[in-house]
């Protein structure tokens, strides 16, 4: 069984939580480092791989620019987060832009800036054409329909709103051909927190089956395979990382046996976010109330405000106390927010040690998908992210809100003078 750590010491935790309001997110560079370079090496293989970073995982401007500082590219999929690639100095082709009912603003941004147009449908050719003219490059999402299983979080392909359908692909890269396009790249994404290295072999067979088809059929080559993300990391304890050795190797036999069947040598990309920040981000938070009613209640001052997995998926996100580390599990509680909502619960029915108002408490693997899913409803306000740097510094990379930012886009002025 594997265990989950925290970089910092109990007493370097208590310190830092009291320079600090809790709640706040700790992220861990070097590791977030090393887990692209793993990366990396499992695909050098590939000449000209490239890893674009899902920028909705951690859209956070010192986390982007540690990705950049890799080697990575960057996954986005609004104008948000194109203007936000621009503003770190990320550009041109190392910018892969994927998105599905995309406004002409977008398309246009996404054109000016040179990046990757990845096309959610084929009625987006038209769409594209005539909002900005279309690009020397052009990339299609494709949907296998029930040809691939997904999974609980992206659904079944089939029932999905992502991605053009086989017969679509082959039409839609007809279009293209025929208005001139010379630069093609096609795109996958089914699964999402997948941990089966197996299932990114697979996919990988569908996808270099379909190219070589359409190659052969359309007079076409592809410049690049984009095989998504959704790599997933173990969440729970009993679960282990993705190999991605194993993934590399297996990718990599896939690709030599079609190259040898006469696909051209293409470059291979991936948008992986989860597995790259995942593990190396943790909500801080310090116990506020313990509540006895028919359970028992451990109140925190973060709330799904902070983190909204566990509310919106029923995800598992493990949960320790540095303080208590050895101390016999004997609490069974519910580890609950303050929002008005009675979902919002990072744990249910959780074994930890015997908690009192004031603890801190560490909520594991919250560096994807966690500060970035925050919102404002009940007011609540979102928290401040900080990184841990290599040599034990602690930079803030995101103050907290405060009350006047919820406040910043509403006229108090006008509502004076207001008649209801």
């Amino acid at each position: 069984m594997s265990t989950k750590t925290f970089p910092l010491t109990a007493s370097q935790l208590e310190e830092l939580a009291q320079q600090v309001p809790t709640p706040f997110y700790v992220y861990d560079e070097v590791s977030i480092r090393n887990t692209i370079r793993r990366l990396k090496s499992a695909f050098s293989w590939n000449q000209g791989f490239h890893e674009y970073f899902a920028v909705k995982a951690t859209p956070n401007p010192f986390i982007l620019k540690v990705a950049q500082s890799e080697g990575c590219g960057m996954d986005c999929s609004s104008l948000p987060e194109l203007l936000l690639c621009e503003k770190i100095g990320v550009t041109g082709e190392d910018i892969m832009f994927t998105s599905n009912d995309t406004p002409a603003e977008e398309f246009r941004k996404a054109k000016e800036l040179g990046a990757n147009i990845n096309l959610d449908d084929i009625s987006h050719i038209d769409f594209l054409e005539k909002t900005c003219g279309l690009p020397d490059l052009i990339c299609f999402r494709w949907n296998p329909g029930p040809l691939k299983g997904g999974n609980s979080i992206i659904g079944k392909p089939e029932e999905a709103k992502y991605g053009f359908t086989t017969e679509q692909l082959f039409e839609g890269y007809r279009i293209l051909r025929d208005k001139g396009i010379k630069r093609f790249g096609i795109h996958t994404m089914v699964a999402s927190n997948e941990l089966n290295p197996q299932y990114f072999i697979d996919t990988a067979v569908l996808l270099f089956d379909l190219m070589r088809e359409i190659s052969s059929k359309l007079g076409i080559t592809f410049e690049f395979a984009n095989i998504g993300g959704g790599v997933g990391i173990p969440y729970r304890l009993d679960q282990e990382p993705v190999d991605l050795a194993r993934v590399g190797e297996g990718i990599h036999a896939v690709y030599d046996e079609q190259i040898a069947k006469g696909l051209a040598p293409f470059r291979l990309y991936m948008e992986c976010g989860r597995v790259i920040t995942g593990p190396y981000g943790w909500l801080i938070s310090r116990v506020r109330h313990i509540k006895q009613t028919y359970r028992t209640y451990v109140g925190l001052d973060a709330c799904m405000a902070n983190l909204m997995r566990p509310a919106l998926y029923g995800a598992y996100h493990h949960i320790s106390v540095p303080a208590k580390a050895g101390e016999p599990d004997t609490m069974v509680c519910d580890v609950t927010g303050s929002l008005c909502e009675n979902n919002d619960k990072f744990a249910i029915q959780r074994s930890l040690p015997t908690l009192v108002p004031g603890d801190l408490v560490v909520i594991h693997d919250a560096g994807a998908h966690g500060h970035a899913m925050g919102f404002q409803y009940n007011g609540k306000l979102r928290c401040a992210e900080l990184l841990l740097r290599e040599g034990g510094s602690l930079l803030p990379i995101r103050r907290a809100e405060t009350v006047d930012d919820y406040f910043a886009t509403l006229d108090f002025d006008a509502v004076k003078n207001f008649r209801a």
